[in-house]
């Protein structure tokens, strides 16, 4: 009898930095189909890798009730179930942080203006 090896994706996870951010403007832009970023851009903050490609991150956002939440944005490059496990590695990542930009909403949009300005020419 023959076996099939099928080969799955490997994604890796990884905090974002601030060199990661045009790779991740970029995705946004692709995603939201639009020209210049602005604040649901949000604080990028886990990015998931297929090998040395981005493929999806999460931002801290600020939603409609003015809360700290997050939203992931992806190329369409994952399955439902990497998905579920990026968004679940994304919500434990958010709930355990204390940091200000995870806590503080004023401070968010703080952050999120001065990312924004920053990413935009």
């Amino acid at each position: 009898m023959e076996t099939i090896v099928q080969h799955q994706k490997q994604f890796q996870y990884a905090e974002a930095y601030i060199s990661d951010m045009l790779v991740l403007k970029d995705i946004f832009l692709e995603t939201q189909n639009v020209k210049i970023g602005d604040q649901s851009f949000g604080l990028p903050f886990l990015l998931a890798k297929n090998k040395d490609e981005v493929v999806a991150f999460a931002s801290l956002v600020i939603n409609k009730k003015d809360e700290i939440s997050f939203k992931i944005y992806d190329k369409s490059r994952m399955t439902e179930s990497e998905k579920e496990n990026f968004f679940s590695r994304a919500e434990r990542y958010f709930k355990n942080n204390n940091t200000p930009n995870f806590k503080d909403p004023t401070q968010l949009k703080s952050s999120i203006n001065n990312l924004i300005s920053w990413l935009n020419p």
